[in-house]
This record gives C-alpha cells, sequence and structure tokens, in this order.
C-alpha cells in the first residue's frame, strides 16, 4: 500500500544516506549540497580516456538499479510504518525528535545492506553508477525514464527524511527545495486536524482510482497481475502514477503541496479522531484495491 509512506513521521535534519557508508552519496540524492565542497564535476575527456565503452553504464542499466532499490526500500518503509503504527496503537509515545532519529537510522541501515547487494549483482561500481545518474538527469527530456526511476526512489526517501530532494542534480542545485520553502509557491500552509482529515480522504480516494484504473489496463493489454515478476512492475509504475495523482488531487481542491501533507500528518495524527480516521482510510484503500484484483506487495 503507497499510503503507509505518508504516516511516517517527517524529519528536518540535515543527516543524510551518504554518512552511513562509502557508496552511498547516490541513494543520499543531494548529500553535497549540505557538505562544504561543491561535488567535482568529472572532465569527460577523462571519462573517456578511462573507461571501455563495453563498460559504460546505460539508463537502461540506471533504470534497473533504481527500481530494484525502491522495491526492497518501499518494504522497509511499510515495515517501519507498521512498526510504529503497533507502537503507538499500544499506547507507547516515544517522543518525536527519537522517532524520527529510529526511522531514518533504520533505513539508512537497511539501505547500506541493500545497495551492496544490488550494485554486486548489476557489477557496478558505485562511483561509476553516481556519475552516469548524474548524467542522465541532465538531460530529462533525453533519458524520461531514469527521471522517472530517480524521482520515485527520492520521493520514497523523502517520505521518511521529511527533506526535499526531489529535482535536485549537482549542477543545478533543487529548484523543489526553493519551492517547498516557499520561494515561488507561497509560504507553508498550515493545516488543521478537520482539514487534514479532508486532504487525507482526497489523497487516498485519488491513489485507490488511479491503481484500479491502471490494473485494469494492465488487464486489458494481457499482463498477468498474478505473476510475481508483472505484479512487481506494476507496484513500480503504480507508485508514480498513484502518488502524482494523490499529490495533483490535495493541490487542486485544497492548495496543499506534499511537504505541508506531510507535516500536518505528523503534527495530528496522535490526535484519536486523526488517527482512527487515517486506519480506516488505509483500511478501506485496501479493501478497494483488492477487489478491484489489484496485487498486495
Amino acid at each position: 500500500s503507497f499510503s503507509s509512506t505518508m504516516t511516517m513521521p517527517s524529519s528536518s535534519t540535515t543527516t543524510t544516506v551518504a554518512a552511513i557508508a562509502a557508496g552511498c552519496s547516490l541513494l543520499a540524492y543531494g548529500a553535497s549540497r549540505l557538505s562544504k565542497s561543491p561535488p567535482q564535476e568529472p572532465s569527460l575527456t577523462d571519462i573517456d580516456d578511462e573507461i571501455d565503452t563495453d563498460d559504460c553504464i546505460s539508463p537502461d542499466d540506471v533504470v534497473a538499479i533504481f527500481d530494484k532499490l525502491f522495491i526492497a526500500m518501499q518494504q522497509v518503509v511499510m515495515q517501519l510504518s507498521q512498526q510504529v503504527q503497533q507502537i503507538q496503537m499500544a499506547g507507547q509515545v516515544i517522543p518525536e525528535k527519537q522517532l524520527r532519529q529510529l526511522l531514518k537510522g533504520e533505513f539508512e541501515r537497511a539501505l547500506t545492506q541493500c545497495q551492496a547487494q544490488v550494485f554486486e549483482d548489476n557489477d557496478v561500481d558505485a562511483d561509476c553508477l553516481e556519475e552516469a545518474t548524474w548524467e542522465f538527469m541532465e538531460s530529462p527530456d533525453v533519458y524520461p525514464k531514469v527521471k522517472r526511476a530517480v524521482e520515485r526512489f527520492q520521493k520514497l526517501y523523502d517520505s521518511i527524511s521529511g527533506e526535499e530532494t526531489v529535482g535536485w542534480t549537482p549542477k543545478k542545485g533543487s529548484s523543489s527545495t526553493d519551492r517547498e520553502d516557499g520561494a515561488s509557491d507561497g509560504a507553508k500552509k498550515d493545516l488543521s486536524p478537520d482539514e487534514l482529515i479532508k486532504a487525507a480522504t482526497l489523497y487516498f480516494d485519488a491513489i485507490t482510482e488511479k491503481m484500479v484504473e491502471l490494473a485494469k489496463s494492465w488487464k486489458a493489454q494481457g499482463k498477468d497481475l498474478t505473476n510475481p515478476t508483472v505484479a512487481k512492475q506494476y507496484h513500480i509504475e503504480a507508485s508514480t502514477d498513484a502518488n502524482e495523482a494523490g499529490e495533483e488531487k490535495m493541490m487542486k481542491e485544497m492548495g496543499i503541496k506534499m511537504s505541508d501533507f506531510r507535516s500536518a500528518v505528523d503534527k495530528h495524527s496522535r490526535l484519536p479522531a486523526v488517527g482512527q480516521t487515517l486506519g480506516m482510510l488505509q483500511i478501506k484503500q485496501q479493501q478497494e484495491l483488492m477487489a478491484a484484483g489489484v496485487p498486495m506487495m
């Protein structure tokens, strides 16, 4: 369920995935903007001299690697979300700052293990993969699949960290951060509990509708969603389309950005009325998806 990511407490800390282990800078999506020294741009001439063309990383390689990481880490996010919900249902209260640190630490620990295996399975060097990824991301119109795969993972990372990393590259910096800070799209919106419930209802309904629509489309094309491989690919694609639909719905109907929504969930989810409503929305979503034959993760 893609709804599980929205229940995650957000974080404004500047701890990055890159600090965990060598090679993680690729997955931090902007770790270098938090460091004192700017990233060193590799010389294309040097790369041509040092790398055999047969060893070059293709756009398809980048997409495949990020898709594998996304699937694996989405499961981690879901597990963490369930653990948090169980703790809260048991009446235990973990201080918000401590909870954020725990969640982010668990995500980073799992990512360190996961990416090492994925890099090994795909026979890639972390530094070379990073260089290739940023090069492709500088031309999103030429490599739209790379952009889609990278930003999909960025959003998953953002759901844990609370940071706004989508759109960042070493060369251009983060236009998204500027927008989220209110530079062009207005100041941050503080939602009341009632506004949050209304926004959550819009968000869940839009996600469910898009996922059912996509499932019907795939079935009409003769794709077997009971096939584990097909189901996995479905969830990769649906995660982008459905969450975009949810975000667009909130923006269109209420003028709410995803960062505002996450902050409101973080602030109000402990209120019984809000917590119960969010829980019921998730159950309703799962029932509707199952009834429509949408494969569960």
